[in-house]
Order: C-alpha cells, then sequence, then structure tokens
C-alpha cells in the first residue's frame, strides 16, 4: 500500500515505510513518549523499545473505505499524565501528517505498551 498523487508534473508515489518512518519520528518528539515499542509484546510480557531505524515496527498503517488509520504503539515516561501524552500524540501526528503528505487521516489510535522510568 502508498499514497499515490496525481500531479501536472507526474505522479508521486509515498511508500509504506515512508509514512511509518515519518510517524515515529513525530512520536518520539512529543512530550512524555520515551519511544517507539513494538507491535508485539515478548514472551515475558515487556514490550520492546525500539531504535531509531526500526520505527516502522511500532506504527501500522491501513486502509479502510478509503481512509487512512494509523496505530501507534509506544512507551511513556513515568509520572505523566498517560491520557494528557495520547492526546498530544494523536493531535501531533495527525496534524504533521495531514500537513507533510496532504492526505486525511480519520483515525489516530495509540496504544501504551509500557511506562520507563528515567533516572
Amino acid at each position: 500500500m502508498s499514497i499515490t498523487k496525481n500531479t501536472k508534473y507526474g505522479d508521486i508515489n509515498v511508500s509504506k515505510e515512508a509514512i511509518t518512518t515519518l510517524a515515529g519520528g513525530i512520536v518520539s518528539e512529543c512530550y512524555g513518549v520515551v519511544g517507539m515499542a513494538s507491535q508485539k509484546f515478548l514472551k515475558d510480557g515487556w514490550a520492546e523499545l525500539l531504535r531509531k531505524e526500526n520505527f516502522s515496527k511500532g506504527v501500522v498503517v491501513k486502509e479502510k473505505d478509503g481512509a487512512l488509520e494509523l496505530d501507534l504503539y509506544i512507551i511513556v515516561s513515568h509520572g505523566v499524565k498517560i491520557s494528557e501524552v495520547v492526546l498530544e500524540v494523536q493531535k501531533k501526528v495527525k496534524y504533521m501528517m495531514e500537513k507533510t503528505l496532504d492526505v486525511d487521516f480519520e483515525t489516530i489510535n495509540v496504544y501504551v505498551q509500557g511506562i520507563k522510568v528515567i533516572k
């Protein structure tokens, strides 16, 4: 799946990997977010903290009825209000993705996979 735009100069195709990397970079800049997490828990119930080059494992792009959806898997910092962090992630990702790609995202789902204590 990719986003395709037709312009008078030609076609523009944005790959799914580019979308996930962009979304992961935006999420990592949000206050209270320690990093992206893998979609799947490890066998002992721990979430894996992803490095910058693996952000795509923590973002899922879906297309339903012509509208795009994002599923984001994050790890938040200890001591922050989780509901506020999630709301801020949703707003920032929706705004930046729509501004950058010029495509509407219907929903931004955020799944908190863990809490990390930062010393």
